[in-house]
């Protein structure tokens, strides 16, 4: 879900507000297809496991450092 620091389902919602500050309609749904390059359900399908204990600590520590 972390591309260079950032969520992409967050990444995905700021480029569909960006649109809609623009005059374009875009569903949420349809700014994270972009971010994914499909939609995110069939993302998860194909790629998406579940992380390690040791990439689950470094997610946890990089959390406390961005919300400190």
């Amino acid at each position: 879900m972390i591309a260079g620091g950032f969520c992409r389902n967050s990444l995905g919602d700021w480029y569909a507000e960006a649109a809609a500050e623009h005059g374009v309609a875009l569903s949420k749904d349809e700014g994270r297809a972009r971010v994914y390059g499909m939609p995110q359900s069939e993302w998860k399908a194909q790629h998406q496991k579940y992380g390690t204990p040791e990439q689950l600590a470094a997610f946890a520590a990089s959390q406390k450092k961005a919300h400190s």
